[in-house]
């Protein structure tokens, strides 16, 4: 009889992948959903600022107190990477902490039952995966680490330089997820857009879209995580002409305000990137994608505003706003702070203005006819179906309800469907599907 095991991958996408990793070296284990039961609880956490810093402790304190007496509680990623000699020493709850260099070792560690920190952060070779949520997409990670050195950012100092993936690893991967019916792919890093640039390729994400459009089975690209510097007008032209990538370009800009772009160290300034912008928005049926941080050090009234008045015009289909998070070991750490209550009432504001702008993006594809994935039943009403666009990102743009439930027999859930969007409710999307 195979022992239990219960895992929790939390933060990122590229955390997910480490998580697929471990549960490729763990089949011999049986999946539980409750923890209380697991023989192995293995907690793949975040470490990147502060509120994820929380999840991840409150996570493993939670999971302490449901497990059973002679279960073995696993630490691994981010967070253990960076405080390993703080959480060895503060969390006696944990059984084994590793980092992220050890995922594709995991059973051996649960076998010898030690604690085990590489002093290489894991590059994934091939290594076998048992991907989790979908049945025709995987995220594929080309690359681990980064050459970036943002003011407000700690991930270089634990997840170490850029090492990017060979382009036959990641065609290989792709081709074997091919073969067991996939044909999504997210191709994901820290910074994309400088893959390559470790063995002094500029461009290499043009020389990466060339290698999977040789591949048989796959219907669907996209990439995810530009970085503005590393992001050239000839990549973005080689992703309009692609027939399998979509025009979907994902960059957190992180501000928009030439002086605290200078101050994040960011390498570029407002009217590069708007270059850049205005690039990608020519493009036919573009989806644009960005993130932005509010109250770094720096930030004053007038910045702030020059953001605000950005945010107003230009025509994003996706925001997300972070909050500033004060890191150690970050050029910003020792600056000067904007005061707490002062970044709430920013993120407010500026929260409020991108949901407004939301609607109105999505009002723009009501009567367009547009290729989904219809995924299964809806959890909002028993009459309607969830699917998703084709053209997004799983998860992290959402998805859309079909009213067509009365159809449900003669559909194959993880299929192409074409729908045409009949209308806005809120911020959901409803479609119908075509014959």
């Amino acid at each position: 009889m195979s022992k239990l095991l219960h895992i929790v991958s939390l933060g990122c996408n590229k955390n997910l992948v480490d998580t697929e990793v471990m549960l490729g070296r763990l089949q011999a284990f049986t999946l539980s959903n409750e923890p209380q039961e697991a023989d192995v609880i293995i907690v793949n956490t975040c470490g990147f600022i502060d509120a994820a810093k929380t999840e991840s402790i409150n996570t493993i304190l939670n999971l302490h107190e449901q497990r059973k007496a002679d279960s073995l509680l696993v630490v691994a990623g981010c967070l253990s990477e960076r405080y390993r000699e703080e959480l060895a020493l503060e969390m006696p709850e944990v059984d084994l902490f590793t980092g992220v260099g050890d995922y594709e070792r995991i059973d051996t560690l649960l076998a010898e039952k030690k604690s085990r920190f590489s002093d290489e952060v894991y590059l994934i070779d091939n290594a076998p995966r048992v991907i989790t949520g979908s049945s025709y997409h995987a995220y594929i990670k080309i690359s681990e680490g980064c050459n970036q050195q943002c003011s407000f950012c700690a991930i270089p100092s634990f997840k170490g330089k850029l090492h990017s993936r060979t382009l036959d690893s990641i065609a290989l991967e792709v081709e074997t997820l091919v073969k067991k019916g996939y044909y999504d792919f997210s191709f994901i890093s820290q910074d994309s857009s400088s893959y390559l640039r470790d063995h002094n390729i500029s461009d290499g994400l043009i020389h990466l879209i060339k290698r999977i459009e040789l591949i048989d089975g796959v219907k669907s690209a996209r990439i995810l995580y530009l970085y503005p510097s590393t992001t050239s007008l000839k990549l973005i032209a080689a992703i309009g002409a692609s027939k399998l990538f979509h025009n979907y370009f994902d960059m957190p800009l992180q501000h928009i305000d030439d002086g605290i772009l200078k101050t994040m160290k960011r390498g570029f300034g407002r009217e590069k990137t708007m270059e850049l912008l205005n690039a990608m928005r020519a493009l036919p049926n573009s989806h644009v994608r960005t993130a932005f941080i509010v109250g770094h050090p720096g930030e004053d009234e007038a910045a702030f505003e020059t953001l605000v008045d950005f945010v107003q015009t230009f025509e994003f289909n996706r925001v997300s706003i972070f909050s500033y998070s004060h890191e150690e070991g970050t050029s910003a750490y020792e600056m000067a702070q904007v005061d707490t209550k002062t970044i709430e009432k920013r993120a407010k504001k500026l929260a409020k203005i991108i949901d407004a702008r939301y609607e109105q993006t999505l009002g723009l594809l009501v009567g367009q006819t547009i290729d989904v994935v219809v995924e299964g039943p809806s959890q909002e009403h028993e009459y309607l179906l969830t699917a998703k666009p084709l053209l997004w990102a799983p998860e992290i743009d959402g998805a859309l309800l079909i009213n067509d439930r009365e159809f449900e027999d003669a559909l194959t859930f993880g299929t192409i469907y074409k729908a045409r969007v009949t209308q806005v409710a809120g911020t959901t999307l409803l479609a119908t599907l075509l014959a």
